[in-house]
């Protein structure tokens, strides 16, 4: 609301109140526009807490099935010194010699 709207709502109050009622009714006003104001904070609070963890679960879903599908999905390499499998069957060796 801008300033003129304010003025003109005060004006008729006023006019409707009277100038003995209107300061309580603003009173009232602001307590009740106070306490929607609060109630509504909580209700976004409660709502944005309750609906973190499954929205998390949602989206750590969408970025692994995005890493799947768009080819990322690489193996971790192994943290042991284990030798590297060749099969028996290669025609070449790592080096890139044949294999008689």
């Amino acid at each position: 609301m801008s300033g003129s709207e304010i003025v003109f709502l005060l004006l008729i109050g006023l006019v409707v109140l009277g100038p003995e009622k209107l300061p309580e009714a603003m009173r009232k006003f602001g307590r009740v526009y106070h306490e929607i104001k609060n109630v509504a904070s909580g209700v976004q609070r409660d709502l944005r807490t309750g609906f973190e963890d499954p929205l998390q679960e949602i989206k750590n879903t969408a970025e692994e099935a995005k890493r799947i599908f768009l080819g990322k999905d690489e193996a971790p390499t192994p943290t042991t010194d284990e030798p590297k499998f060749i099969p028996y069957e290669q025609d070449e060796a790592p080096n890139g010699d044949q294999i008689p």
